[in-house]
């Protein structure tokens, strides 16, 4: 079974800068993309930012310039690093990884992590 589980949220000043990480556990073959979206009190579930296997990204436009997604395959990890934060940037972030191939799982299938709280005060 696929878990991914996520780690580095918290609470930090306008300004400030956090690190999430995620890490995909389990008899892991490939993954195809890497992610994070996040969703605030009352808003919908927004992309923050991917990363393919071979390195392609996509960021929200909100965030481009501030946040920076990078991966390790062979760790089957992806990490945002957050800097110069904005209390509009408060929300719970979701680690996803989609076209997972793993033990047992005919095809492809898509993950979410746990989620994260990341709050930003101003």
């Amino acid at each position: 079974q696929v878990q991914l589980v996520e780690s580095g949220g918290g609470l930090v000043q306008a300004g400030g800068s956090l690190r999430l990480s995620c890490a995909a556990s389990g008899s892991i073959f490939s993954i195809n993309d890497m992610g994070y979206y996040r969703q605030a009190p009352g808003e919908q579930r927004e992309l923050v930012a991917r990363i393919s296997s071979g390195g392609s990204i996509n960021y929200a436009d909100s965030v481009k310039g501030r946040f920076t997604i990078s991966r390790d395959n062979a760790k089957n990890t992806v990490y945002l690093q957050m800097n110069s934060l904005k209390p509009e940037d408060t929300a719970v972030y979701y680690c996803t990884a989609a076209g997972v191939r793993s033990a047992g799982v005919f095809g492809t299938a898509n993950y979410w992590g746990q989620g994260t709280q990341v709050t930003v005060s101003s």
